[in-house]
This record gives C-alpha cells, structure tokens and sequence, in this order.
C-alpha cells in the first residue's frame, strides 16, 4: 500500500464481541480477506520517459525512469530504501564527441530564486561510460558501448541506492546526521525540498556538455511505536478506546490549565482543564490522533456550556522554520518561521467513563490528513508539530487567556504494526483548510551558523 494513503477506517459498532482470553495478552490479528480471489498486493512500475532531440529529427537520449508514482504523469517517486531505478538510451552518430555520461542525484533545500539560496545536502555521482578504458563504466549489452566510442544505439541499466541519512551542519554549526527529509513543495511556503536525477553527456572542449533532468519525489519512512496493549485490544475488536483513568499507560496527561472568563458579559467562571494525549505522541498521517479531555467546575451552567465540542478548540500546529543568507557581504541569517493549523479536534462525551455534576470527560480526535507532512529535520530546515489547547470559545463566554498550553508531537508516514487505529468521530464532510497561524523573520548576525 502507498505510504500516503489514508487508512480504510471501520465505524464504531457496539455489536458485542469475544472478550481477550487475558488482559495481559493480546489475541492473534488476523484481518479479514473478503476477496474471492488472490490479487497482488505489489503494483509494478511505473514508467516515466524523458527524451532529448537537440536539433535532430528523433530524440537521440531517452531516460527511462521506473518508480512507485501512481501514473506516468506523475513525478517519478521513490520510496525509502528504495533504488533509483531506470535505463538509458543513447543514439550515437559516428565520430560523437562524447566523452562521458554520468547520472547526478541532488537532494536541495531551496530557499529563494537566486543562485545562493540553494543548499546542496544529498549529491551522488554514478558513472555510466567514458571514452577513457581506465574509468569506470556501467554494464551495457550493447555493442556500441563497449569501446572507447560510443556507436549506434546504446543501453545501460540505471539502479541508484539513495542513503537514508547525510552529515550536514546543524544549527549550532556542528556535523550531525539527518535521515534524508520528504519532498516538500507548497505554494504558501517559502522553502521547498526538491530532489533531482540528471544524466550529463560530457563533450570535448569545443562543444558544450548536454543535460536532461527530471525532479524526482522521495517518501521517507517513519513509523510510531505500537499503542498501549488495551488500546490494541479496543482497536481490534472495535470498542471504546479506554481513557486515562482506565489506561494510564496509554495516556500522557499534560499539567491541569484554570479556564477563566466571564459569561453573559457579567458572571465570571472558572474550570480546571487536564487534557490528555494517547502515547506514544507520534501519529501516522491518514489516521487520527485521540486525545481525552476532563473538566471540573463547581458551575454546572459553565460546565455544560464548555463541553461543547465547538468550543474546546485543540489543534495540530505545525511549524515549518528554514533560513536563507540575506547578503552577500554581510554574514547575515535570516531565521523564517511558517506555523500553520492542520486539524482541529471533534469532541464527544466519553464511553469510558460517565461524567459527574462538577466533571464532564470527553473523548476527542483529530483526523490527520493523508498528504500530512512528517515531522523532519536536516540541517537549518524542519518541520514539527505540537499539539495546542487554544482558549474555549463557547457561545456567550468571553475567555481572559491565549493559549492554554501545547505538547510536542511528531508525524509519521506508516502505520505503527499491530491493529490500525479506529477513527470514532463522524467523518467530517470537508477537512478544514491550513489557516496560516504566524509568520516570522528573526535576523540573527552569527559567524558559524552559515552554509
């Protein structure tokens, strides 16, 4: 399956089920094959071409690219631990100048239009042939490329492994290693992650060399840890998932916040909050993220008022942060920061426990786009995500805080191994489109920290 794709949520039933054996085993899972027939899982190639003609009358280089994109129109896509995999053709006339053909892997982190706000991390050189016998040369079955002339029509497999980390600076100047970041392109943010395959025909010196290039899209891999062994359970036989109270070690609980305001313009209230996010804090796009929230008040009115799902307002923030030098001759860097909402919670009053006059527990979840970017780091580049409790917005309450508070999380491309999370919320018609939160410039002048 995609790495991007969303997984096929099951509703909630409360058709009763076979209860564990144990509540410190989790039965055998197995998932249901309602196929009548095999099918293979494993989609082949796709094949991508690219060709040069270079003033003659049929293309003389064509660029075979095979990957995992879902159409030959789509971009080329590779997935982690995946080879750059493709072949190359080259129509030779008698006495060609070539000297050497080469293919070029970049991976580039690009942060404006000019030449110097570009970042080089990933650079690979594969040599394919050269008229030189002492340098290397990539097996061919064609004839023509067996000298040290290339001659009539010419074929080389292409297979590129791509590392799944580089050394490059960090923020404080040192060498670290980063696992190489997704492809990142939106049309709202300044920075992009692009990656490139590029075949370079080198010529004599008289003529100049002949390129043809094609990005390419790269998924990296991430998986969270498995959930807690009763949440396991709930997600496979299709029950509540268990609260805090019923699962400690399936819950982080975050610090109680006072949620102070005032009702109808002249009562002021007051209520503890404690909200509670499932461990492991790492999710995988296309699911959900579930979180727990407890309110205790000793106004029943502002209680009832408060739990509305409408007015508790919890969302997933990301931020994207990158620099760029802003002058050539001074050492200047300037730190950008693009933070934007992408999600926002449904609430529902909990299954797990019922509530009290002076408490209210609800169950909440934030579905998590299936094109989510995962959380990701190279170098002066990353983007995070904390979870944030936002003021509650209820009808007639005027709140005397910002943000309540926030909780680091990350973002993963898999699925933790075990049973899929269940997505209990009713589906939402049209997700919420990113509402950009903030955005910042800080110039810092340091000496280390440039490229």
């Amino acid at each position: 399956m995609d790495a991007s794709s969303p997984p096929r949520y099951r509703r909630f039933s409360t058709r009763p089920g076979p209860a564990p054996s144990s509540g410190s085993e989790l039965p055998a899972y197995t998932r249901r094959n309602t196929l009548t027939q095999a099918v293979n899982l494993r989609r082949d190639p796709t094949e991508h071409v690219f060709q040069a003609a270079d003033g003659k009358s049929k293309p003389w280089i064509t660029l075979r690219v095979f990957s995992s994109a879902k159409s030959s129109k789509s971009l080329p896509t590779f997935f982690e631990k995946e080879n750059v995999n493709g072949k190359l053709e080259i129509d030779a006339e008698r006495g060609d100048s070539i000297q050497a053909v080469t293919a070029v892997v970049t991976g580039r982190i690009i942060t404006g239009s000019n030449v110097g706000d570009s970042y080089v991390f990933l650079s690979l050189s594969q040599p394919i042939w050269s008229k030189s016998p002492d340098m290397p040369r990539a097996p061919s079955s064609s004839q023509g490329a067996c000298s040290n002339k290339l001659l009539g029509h010419c074929e080389w497999p292409l297979s590129i492994p791509l590392p799944r980390s580089v050394t490059a600076p960090s923020g404080s100047g040192e060498m670290r290693s980063f696992r190489l970041p997704e492809t990142f392109l939106e049309r709202q943010t300044r920075v992009s992650v692009q990656y490139d395959l590029t075949i370079v025909v080198s010529r004599g010196k008289l003529r100049a060399d002949h390129k043809i290039m094609t990005a390419f899209g790269y998924v990296s891999s991430s998986r969270p840890d498995a959930p807690s062994l009763l949440r396991q359970i709930a997600y496979q036989q299709f029950l509540p998932v268990p609260g805090p109270l019923s699962d400690p070690e399936g819950w982080k609980t975050l610090r109680p916040v006072a949620v102070r305001g005032t009702m109808f313009s002249v009562h002021r209230v007051e209520a503890k909050a404690t909200l509670s996010l499932a461990k492991p804090l790492c999710y995988s796009r296309g699911s959900v993220m579930p979180c727990f929230l407890t309110l205790e008040g000793c106004d029943t009115q502002a209680l009832d008022l408060l739990s509305v799902s409408s007015a508790i307002v919890l969302s997933l923030r990301r931020r994207v942060r990158f620099y760029n030098k802003t002058s050539s001759s001074r050492k200047d860097v300037a730190w950008n920061e693009t933070v934007e909402d992408m999600g926002s919670a449904s609430w529902w009053p909990s299954a797990d426990v019922p509530s009290t006059p002076n408490t209210r527990y609800l169950e909440g979840e934030i579905r998590l786009p299936k094109d989510l970017r995962p959380t990701s780091e190279m170098g002066h580049f990353s983007i995070s995500y904390t979870a944030v409790l936002g003021p509650f917005t209820a009808v007639g309450f005027t709140s005397e805080s910002t943000a309540l508070l926030s909780e680091p999380v990350e973002i993963a491309t898999f699925h933790a191994k075990g049973p899929r999370t269940n997505a209990y919320a009713p589906p939402a018609y049209d997700l919420p489109s990113p509402r950009l939160a903030e955005h910042s410039h800080h110039n810092f002048e340091t000496v280390g920290m440039l490229l």
